[in-house]
């Protein structure tokens, strides 16, 4: 399944081939700046005049001694001139690259801002089989954390390692220019660059791998234990699960040590040396020359301008090495979020029909969601509409599976389920979800006004979500709160009881005044005075609205217009209430009984 995919990748992308990062880090790159292409070559423009200016320096350097200085030759105004053509041109390469750099910075933002609302709006048209599997924290994670990518891979990676190269590139032309021999002497530097960079991506990758599954851990076990807090301190599990996220940061920070250790020793440490070594080899060079040339043969402004070049050298591969374990980490979060980003989208329908009267028609309906591991068997039901239909049945017998691909949440074999005549999966997205209601087993609840609950972002006036309270029969207790439709009601609802959650769900899916209403065990965590107040909400849409009820208290469909009792994914038993009760030893009939011994029915 997709949503299977998801949870491996976190460990499998981490592991890919370094040519399968790179190609997933710039198909990300590409994506995220292709509105602003052109700033984006425009920026790379002047950052490369600005390395150009600033390789101008070190040569204005050398002619002022070779011309001017060596020679006694005081020239003031031709002296003035170079002094002062040299420093614009540094002046101008340094605020060239201010502006460029920080140009790019907000480029880099507005790459993020686009990519993170991009992989946003995907995941929210990912179909619902995504979702059965995936790991909350690791996609929160995914979506927030790993878009940061963009960023790094923007700012801190390609545009200083792209000016540091461009940097590197001139200085290496300019020494060439000057002295081809000794170019050669400080182009070895290359070579143990690179030397490092392997020897410390051989050492680091390990572990910063190993950092960044530790860090999805965390977030994951955050998520859940924030979402299970009630459940963790009822059963005085709070200190194991203490312990366990201790043990898991213990060793996130014991793997980013391993990292840092590697930084330590083999970035700037052993740049910086060869620097020292580099600078000694030429000035050794100069002098065994020294022995045998003339001073002012020598042109002692090469040797200045091969000391200021060299550091123009170290620098940028400093830079460069620096960088590359940001660019290896950025390349596995891009890689991250590419992946989230090929997840099948849930199939756009044709919009080639309306929901008009609701009714449904289902038709040797067959589903599985592995294999050789079928769910539902030969499922045949009319629903005609306005009608009022409940479809119980034990555990696992297919209820929400039945459900689910009304709901169009799991794709069903074309033509097998239809809406007023037309197949459910060539209604429009947005018809389809307007005029379908759904009243889940766990209310959502936003941390939001009661008023917002109800309308959820819908365009709908003052009167219609009093109409929806009232008709749900929530209003009143509505009103009971300090401020009304406008009490904001905490994470999840947490102010309310949950039979007022379930009813502020049910007046959420009568807002949008849909033509098919479908609930989902509604009432199984609700008291029986609640459940009442169900009944009687329910029981005043019947005739205007198609009623499909998914129930375990079989008290909430009693007065059902028919009852579908379903058995291992078939249908066992259908009729009313009373037909089902007068089958003798009836699967129906067993479960009714069985709830009332249980205190969880009325007597029949």
């Amino acid at each position: 399944m997709p949503s299977e995919a998801l949870d491996l990748n976190a460990a499998a992308t981490e592991r890919a081939p370094r040519h399968a990062l790179f190609s997933d880090a710039a198909s990300l790159l590409l994506r995220a700046a292709a509105p602003e292409r052109r700033e984006v070559l425009v920026g790379v423009a002047w950052l490369v005049v600005a390395a150009l200016l600033e390789a101008c320096g070190p040569l204005a350097g050398k002619y002022l001694i070779d011309n001017y200085l060596l020679p006694r030759n005081a020239q003031i105004p031709a002296i003035a001139a170079l002094l002062i053509g040299a420093l614009v041109a540094g002046m101008a390469a340094s605020w060239l690259r201010y502006l460029q750099l920080s140009r790019l910075a907000g480029l880099a933002m507005r790459s993020v801002r686009r990519i993170r609302e991009t992989v946003y709006g995907h995941v929210l048209r990912l179909p619902m089989s995504f979702f059965d599997q995936a790991i909350i924290g690791q996609l929160v994670s995914r979506v927030t954390n790993d878009t940061e990518a963009v960023k790094t891979l923007y700012v801190q990676v390609l545009f200083v390692m792209l000016d540091s190269v461009i940097v590197l590139c001139g200085a290496l032309a300019a020494m060439l220019w000057l002295d081809w021999r000794l170019m050669l002497i400080v182009a070895t530097l290359v070579p143990v660059v690179v030397l490092v960079i392997v020897a410390y991506q051989a050492l680091s990758a390990p572990a910063v791998t190993r950092a960044r599954e530790l860090r999805a851990e965390l977030n994951a076990q955050m998520a859940e234990s924030i979402s299970g807090m009630p459940v963790l301190q009822a059963s005085n599990a709070t200190p194991r699960f203490n312990q366990r996220f201790a043990d898991l940061n213990e060793a996130h920070y014991q793997s980013r040590q391993s990292a840092l250790r590697a930084n330590a020793w083999l970035l700037r440490p052993v740049l910086d040396f060869m620097n020292v070594l580099l600078v000694a080899l030429v000035m050794w060079v100069f002098g065994r020359r020294g022995e045998s040339v003339a001073l002012t043969a020598l042109q002692v402004g090469v040797l200045y301008a091969f000391i200021n070049y060299i550091g123009r050298v170290v620098e940028p591969l400093t830079q460069i090495t620096m960088q590359f374990s940001q660019l290896q980490q950025a390349m596995v979060s891009a890689a991250r979020v590419n992946t989230l980003l090929k997840e099948a989208e849930a199939p756009v329908a044709a919009d080639q029909g309306q929901v008009t009267a609701g009714g449904i028609s289902i038709e040797r309906l067959d589903f599985a969601y592995l294999p050789g591991r079928p769910v539902l068997h030969d499922i045949n039901l009319e629903i005609a509409p306005g009608s009022f239909y409940g479809i119980v049945g034990h555990t696992g017998s297919g209820k929400s599976t039945l459900l689910s691909l009304l709901l169009r949440f799991y794709p069903a074999r074309p033509g097998s389920i239809r809406i007023d005549g037309t197949p459910v999966g060539a209604i429009g997205e947005d018809h389809f979800r307007a005029r379908i209601g759904l009243v889940p087993q766990e209310p959502f609840l936003l941390a939001e006004s009661a008023r917002e609950n109800i309308a959820m972002g819908r365009s709908l006036t003052d009167a219609q979500v009093e109409a929806a309270a009232r008709a749900a029969h929530a209003h009143d207790f509505i009103m009971a709160l300090e401020a009304g439709y406008e009490t904001p009601l905490g994470e999840g609802g947490a102010r309310l009881s949950v039979g007022q959650k379930q009813l502020l769900a049910i007046a959420r899916a009568l807002a949008g005044e849909p033509r098919i209403l479908f609930l989902d065990e509604a009432t199984s965590h609700i008291d029986s005075e609640t459940e009442q107040v169900v009944q009687r909400a329910l029981t005043a849409l019947r005739g205007r609205v198609t009623i499909v009820a998914i129930a375990h208290r079989l008290s909430t469909v009693r007065a059902a217009d028919r009852i579908v009792v379903l058995n291992h994914g078939r249908i066992a038993e259908s009729g009313t209430h009373g037909e089902l009760m007068a089958i003798d030893n009836g699967l129906y009939q067993r479960l009714y009984l069985l709830q009332q011994l249980e205190g969880e029915a009325e007597p029949g």
